[in-house]
């Protein structure tokens, strides 16, 4: 992906969502396009409008944290947003990721803790492209059988899109459709030359007019914790809790739980999934 076209867009669409009159600033006239104009932000940042103009372009010549927190406070940004910024403006002077591996990994220690949940918990890991690297057979009995699926098509993102299941299965479809796309972006701004995360976007982006109109929102979000419904074909309706925790080992990988509430339906739930395994309509 190219940075100084994400930033272009980033900057763009953030000033597009900030009224002017929530910022002590009045609107110049009716007609004129939503959000703030260049002209605001360089006001509200301290900087001149040529100077701002030429970070939005991605021309600033790596401008200081300090100038770019001023932008992050002018356009309202929260910590992720902030974030985001700072890897697409910030090139020099600053330890650049290693190259993305081909291949990710997950280490045996890891697996083994999957496995070690697999009574009560199921747990998976992601890739930095959302790829599901490793799971537990409580997993794939909730989510899908990963094993018979082609391992191109193991992806979060390429399911919620592309699979007419997931809307069914999750009932709060398009919070999730958000949430997955905004850690897309994430990484894309970490990981930029990941060539197989250009071509994951493009793909999508060819094949999902969903895919398209979330992902011009230039939305971004870390992965955290939340709550998610899911319709599950075989034992109904779960609402479960999930931690994502980012693994130590630099290459973007996060380990993902669900858990239900004790001596909910949703815990009978996933204790009867414990013991009825993968069902052959889960099958992918």
């Amino acid at each position: 992906m190219d940075r100084r076209e994400e930033l272009t867009d980033f900057l763009r669409t953030r000033r597009a969502r900030v009224q002017p009159e929530s910022v002590g600033l009045q609107r110049q006239s009716r007609g004129r396009s939503p959000g703030l104009r260049r002209e605001d932000v360089a006001r509200l940042s301290g900087v001149s409008v040529d100077y701002y103009t030429r970070i939005e372009q991605g021309r600033g010549r790596n401008p200081s944290p300090e100038i770019l927190g001023a932008i992050g406070r002018a356009l309202r940004l929260d910590e992720d947003e902030q974030r985001h910024l700072e890897e697409l403006a910030l090139t020099e002077g600053r330890p650049q990721p290693r190259p993305p591996r081909s291949t990710e990994r997950v280490r045996p220690g890891v697996q083994r803790l999957l496995d070690v949940f697999s009574a009560t918990t199921p747990a998976f890991v992601l890739g930095r492209r959302m790829d599901v690297l490793a799971w537990n057979p409580l997993a794939a009995a909730l989510i899908a059988d990963f094993a018979a699926m082609p391992t191109a098509r193991r992806n979060m993102v390429w399911i919620a899109f592309m699979d007419p299941w997931a809307r069914d299965f999750y009932l709060d479809w398009e919070e999730i459709a958000r949430e997955s796309i905004a850690f897309l972006r994430m990484a894309g701004g970490r990981w930029p030359d990941d060539p197989a995360l250009a071509a994951l976007v493009g793909e999508l982006s060819v094949k999902s007019p969903d895919f398209r109109r979330l992902w011009s929102m230039h939305d971004v979000k870390e992965k955290g914790h939340g709550t998610k419904r899911m319709h599950h074909r075989t034992v109904g309706e779960l609402t479960l809790d999930y931690e994502a925790l980012a693994l130590s080992d630099g290459d973007g990988q996060t380990l993902v739980t669900y858990t239900a509430e004790p001596g909910s339906s949703s815990e009978q739930a996933l204790q009867l999934l414990g013991v009825v395994g993968i069902p052959d309509t889960l099958t992918r």
